[in-house]
């Protein structure tokens, strides 16, 4: 009964009240941002990461189509044109410019989800051994 009586004779000041209703608030509004936060970076990741894997096959898609080439000029010394290779749902398309003496240069390109990679490779011998000079990636051609 003591205890009731200590209760029920202190004065509660409404100051007190608002301190921690606007503590409350405050806490649960900066909690609310760092589960937002959370949240938006996750799918961010996500879409990152989806990107970095048609990139990848892109990129295998072009070699893969550079790769095809190299074997129609291994076929026919004097091939120069175009092609294209399909692998399961992607395709990539290959040209052969075909430069002075033996020197070739083959254009690549593939698009997988809206991601382009092209390659561009140089030959400058194809007999006895096709001997590629260089093999870059390019941006546009």
């Amino acid at each position: 009964m003591n205890i009731l009586k200590h209760f029920m004779g202190q004065q509660v000041s409404g100051k007190n009240g608002y301190i921690t209703l606007i503590s409350v608030i405050t806490l649960g509004a900066i909690g609310l941002s760092v589960v937002l936060f959370l949240l938006l970076a996750g799918a961010n990741s996500s879409k990152s990461i989806i990107l970095l894997e048609k990139s990848a096959r892109a990129k295998s898609l072009v070699n893969a189509c550079s790769e095809e080439a190299l074997q129609q000029i291994r076929d026919l010394t004097a091939f120069a044109g175009s092609g294209t290779l399909s692998l399961g749902m992607a395709s990539c398309e290959y040209l052969v410019v075909s430069l002075v003496g033996q020197n070739r240069v083959i254009y690549s390109s593939s698009t997988v989800g809206g991601v382009i990679r092209k390659a561009r490779v140089t030959i400058d011998t194809i007999n006895p051994e096709i001997n590629i000079t260089s093999w870059e990636e390019m941006g546009n051609f």
